[in-house]
């Protein structure tokens, strides 16, 4: 199977050529995926080199002018690294545009902590107006990736090597709800793009809800009331990227029923040896024999 970035490459090159309205901007990153791109379209792909304010600076820039960039390179240096020039020139400016990351929260260990953005959704969450889809399956990631591609508003397509193994239908007709997966009456247990697995593993055998969800912003809220209204309102987000991150909006959704939440994913605490994915998803207890002990505590 292809990683969601090789998916990237492929359905970008063949969208430049399919709209002029599109641009695409590199820091270096994917840059060999992109040669038959640059040089069908040099005026629309550019690399800035590794100097990621201007990255964003200069989608910034052609945003003003009508265009659609898509800016690319790992989370960290996407979105935590120019995060002033995401604010500004996009939000305070009312310019859109297309954020696409690669890396995740620790696609490639060996990189280190520099390499690593476990914290890059909760800082978009800062900023109003941004969709923030996390596909779970390259399939899941071309065709989020088109439907941005597609519209005007300001998206971050998360991207990672981590990925489950089989796509599933997006929710909302477009990508925007969760999925019902499995239907029970303990509790509700949402899983977020490439956790899906493990979460379907760490759950088989239990009476909950298992949810489904490749987009967290706009968070699901709708999709939520309907599942605890068919099961005890209990709910367990699993996320891939730091803990907690949408504890707050799923009780916001929720405001009205008397319920209790649980945010599992990456803790603050760093793992400061390298390791595998499949290890650091141990360490921070994302594996599905720690996930169901989790789970199946919360839940009583």
């Amino acid at each position: 199977m292809d990683t969601m970035r090789d998916r990237f490459i492929a359905t970008t090159t063949r969208l430049l050529d399919d709209d002029p309205r599109l641009a695409l901007l590199l820091a270096e990153i994917s840059k060999d995926g992109f040669q038959q791109a640059l040089l069908r379209h040099p005026e629309r792909v550019i690399n800035v080199g590794i100097r990621e304010q201007l990255l964003i600076g200069a989608g910034g820039g052609m945003a003003l002018t009508g265009m659609r960039p898509i800016m690319h390179t790992f989370a960290s240096f996407l979105v935590e690294r120019p995060f002033e020039q995401v604010k500004l020139d996009f939000g305070h400016q009312d310019v859109h545009g297309i954020l696409v990351s690669a890396g995740g929260s620790y696609d490639w260990p060996a990189g280190g902590f520099t390499h690593m953005s476990p914290g890059d959704v909760a800082l978009m969450d800062t900023l109003d107006g941004w969709t923030v889809h996390v596909p779970g399956h390259p399939d899941e990631a071309e065709a989020l990736l088109r439907q941005a591609a597609a519209g005007d508003g300001s998206v971050y397509l998360r991207l990672s090597v981590h990925a489950n193994t089989s796509p599933y239908a997006l929710g909302g007709g477009g990508g925007g709800g969760s999925t019902v997966l499995r239907e029970g009456s303990r509790g509700v247990v949402v899983a977020v793009g490439p956790m899906l697995d493990n979460v379907l593993a760490a759950t088989e055998g239990l009476d909950v809800t298992v949810l489904y969800a490749t987009t967290v912003r706009p968070f699901d809220g709708e999709g939520l009331r309907r599942a605890v209204a068919g099961a005890r309102p209990d709910v367990v987000l699993v996320e891939p990227y730091l803990a907690g991150t949408s504890t707050a909006v799923a009780n916001d959704a929720l405001a009205e029923v008397p319920h209790r939440v649980l945010g599992l994913g990456i803790a603050r605490r760093e793992l400061r040896r390298y390791g595998s994915v499949d290890e650091h998803l141990a360490g921070q207890g994302l594996d599905p024999a720690t996930l169901r002990a989790r789970i199946a505590a919360f839940l009583g």
